[in-house]
């Protein structure tokens, strides 16, 4: 089939390259022409692992293209995804210019029958709206014989494993009404759902809530282990036994309640946030999805606290190693992450910080410029060389068995702040570290 993705950014880039690798022909349009010859040069913008062969590879096979031409590119499709950012207003609700832009481009330059699917992660009611934008530009150029369809199709993509979770999909969100829709979207998905049937077939404003009730669902699981956790600290208890006890209740199960600290990324802050304002436009008071928000707020601040209070809060001239500065690994996405609320904090006490991320360095840099109060390290062994203590805020593989008599003989003293719970406190005890933990004694 003959697909058009708008949008290069995290999912259209997915979504385009794993298309083009069971067969489709694909075009991917981009607004910024210096992003498009980055990647057809194969110069990728993110870092996910195996995104860059099948990018590369598909391009070079011609069945992966990219452009600034939209005209072009529309009259190619048969489909066209709209796959752009959809950045959180100043509410906090999701702002949908660049959906409906894309939209309106779409209606300007077709002349066949299109199926338009929204595939960025956007409010109930936003598929009204494109099809409104649609029909008013159609009916501006005088072109209302063109029939059109507007589909819900959303993404359910985990950053560090999008290419397997595109390649091999839990479940295909449809919402629809139309058979014609329908039928090719059965056959643009036919090579994903040949193992038993994916496929779920629902109403549009279901299919975009079904987005946000995932997010929100997964969102809730975390600060609820994390609240537990907390809990735990002040009981005496271990949450690590705990997160085992109720994770072996198949009603719970194990995932999405490792507690931590909060949180991050391009999905589940935005996405708490904007179906919190939905409620709020349609006067229901969302109060779980507010607690939802609240207690991951605060959780990003619980490592601060820790180090402020083992110090008695003098930080001054204090300098800290810190391991892990992406919201998760395999990624090197620093949207809301904890680390940026932790690094902030200990600037603001008038601390330095020593980092190290195996792929978010470069993203660490653009966000913050050059700083005398933080210094980019090649490895995490030369990020500990001279500092106070160490502070883990991801759980990269890397990070799970270090040298532990270097720790020892690099920090002033053998003392650890984790905030993925790592190592094991009565280990740690033995090999004669100060360890704080989450949730743990």
């Amino acid at each position: 089939m003959k697909v058009t993705v708008f949008g290069t950014g995290y999912v259209g880039l997915v979504q385009g390259a794993i298309l083009a690798e069971v067969g489709h022909e694909v075009i991917c349009v981009d607004v910024d022409a210096t992003k498009v010859e980055r990647l057809k040069q194969g110069q990728i913008p993110i870092y996910e692992p195996g995104l860059e062969p099948l990018v590369t590879e598909n391009y070079a096979a011609g069945r992966l293209k990219f452009t600034t031409e939209a005209e072009e590119a529309i009259k190619h499709g048969d489909l066209q995804f709209i796959a752009v950012g959809t950045p959180p207003d100043e509410d906090g609700s999701a702002d949908l210019k660049y959906v409906l832009a894309v939209a309106e481009t779409i209606a300007t330059h077709m002349d066949k029958r299109q199926v338009i699917i929204d595939k960025s992660t956007v409010p109930v009611g936003t598929a009204d709206k494109v099809n409104a934008k649609i029909a008013e530009t159609l009916e501006k150029r005088g072109r209302t014989d063109l029939l059109f369809d507007v589909v819900s199709n959303p993404e359910f993509l985990k950053e560090g494993s999008a290419v397997a979770d595109c390649m091999k999909p839990d479940r295909i969100i449809i919402g629809t009404n139309s058979d014609y829709a329908e039928e090719l979207m059965r056959e643009l998905y036919a090579p994903f759902n040949r193992n038993h049937d994916k496929v779920m077939i629902m109403d549009v404003r279901s299919a975009e809530l079904t987005k946000y009730a995932a997010n929100c669902m997964l969102a809730t699981k975390i600060s609820f282990i994390n609240e537990i956790a907390n809990l735990s600290e002040l009981l005496g208890a271990d949450i690590e036994a705990v997160r085992k006890g109720i994770g072996s209740d198949p009603r719970i199960g194990y995932q999405f309640i490792y507690p931590g600290v909060g949180y991050g990324g391009s999905c589940f802050p935005k996405d708490v946030q904007a179906l919190i304002r939905t409620a709020d436009q349609i006067n229901f008071d969302a109060k779980v999805l507010k607690s939802v928000e609240a207690r991951n707020n605060e959780q990003k601040t619980t490592l601060f606290r820790k180090v402020h209070h083992h110090y008695k809060g003098n930080l001054q001239g204090k300098t800290f190693a810190v391991w892990g500065l992406s919201f998760k690994p395999n990624t090197d996405d620093m949207r809301e992450a904890p680390a940026r609320v932790l690094m902030e904090a200990l600037w603001e006490a008038g601390a330095n910080v020593q980092a190290f991320d195996p792929e978010a360095m470069e993203e660490t840099q653009r966000i913050y410029g050059n700083r005398d109060d933080l210094n980019l390290c090649g490895t995490k062994e030369s990020a500990l060389k001279g500092a106070d203590a160490l502070i883990i805020v991801t759980e990269w593989q890397a990070f799970r068995a270090p040298d532990f008599d270097l720790l020892k003989a690099q920090l002033a003293e053998p003392l650890i702040f984790d905030g993925r719970n790592l190592y094991e406190p009565k280990r740690m005890m033995k090999k004669g570290f100060t360890y704080y933990s989450v949730g743990r004694q």
